[in-house]
C-alpha cells in the first residue's frame, strides 16, 4: 500500500512519539532532515506560522492531515484524490473515527494507527483546554 511517505519505520515511530509531545525527539527530527515532521507537531497544536511553513515548503499532505483531524471533509477529499488514503485514513482515526482505526490496524499499519490515536490525544487535549471556563489563555 502506497502512503506517499518515504520515511523509514523508525522515522515514523519518531515522529509518532513527537507528536505525543517529547519535544527531544521534534527537535532531532528537524535537525537531521525531517523537518516536516518536526514542524507538524507545532501546526497540530494550532501555530500558525508552523501551518504556513508546511504549506509553503509543499507539505500541503500533512496540513491536510491536520485539517482532516479537525473535521474538515474537504481535506479528508483531497488526501483520497491525491494518493494519501492512508493518511486520510489517520485524519479519520484521528478525529475518532473507529472504523478508519480498524481499517489501519487490519491492514497492518501499526505505526500509523498508534499515529492516529497520538494525534486524536492531542486533539482532545486542545479541546479541553479551550473548552475550560478556567482557562483565561489556552495558549
Amino acid at each position: 500500500m502506497n502512503t506517499k511517505l518515504n520515511y523509514p519505520p523508525k522515522v515514523l515511530l519518531a515522529w509518532t512519539e513527537a507528536v505525543g509531545g517529547n519535544a527531544k525527539i521534534r527537535d532531532w527530527l528537524i535537525q537531521h532532515g525531517y523537518k516536516e515532521l518536526g514542524i507538524f507537531c507545532f501546526a497540530l497544536r494550532n501555530k500558525a506560522s508552523a501551518r504556513q511553513w508546511l504549506l509553503e515548503n509543499k507539505f500541503p499532505h500533512l496540513l491536510a492531515l491536520i485539517n482532516g483531524v479537525e473535521g474538515n471533509l474537504s481535506a479528508i477529499k483531497w488526501l483520497d484524490r491525491y494518493g494519501f488514503k492512508v493518511l486520510a485514513k489517520v485524519a479519520l482515526a484521528g478525529d475518532s473515527n473507529e472504523e478508519a482505526y480498524r481499517w489501519l490496524v487490519d491492514l497492518d499499519l501499526k505505526v500509523m494507527a498508534l499515529l492516529a490515536k497520538k494525534i486524536e490525544y492531542v486533539k482532545l487535549d486542545i479541546e479541553e483546554k479551550n473548552n475550560d471556563i478556567h482557562r483565561f489563555n489556552p495558549d
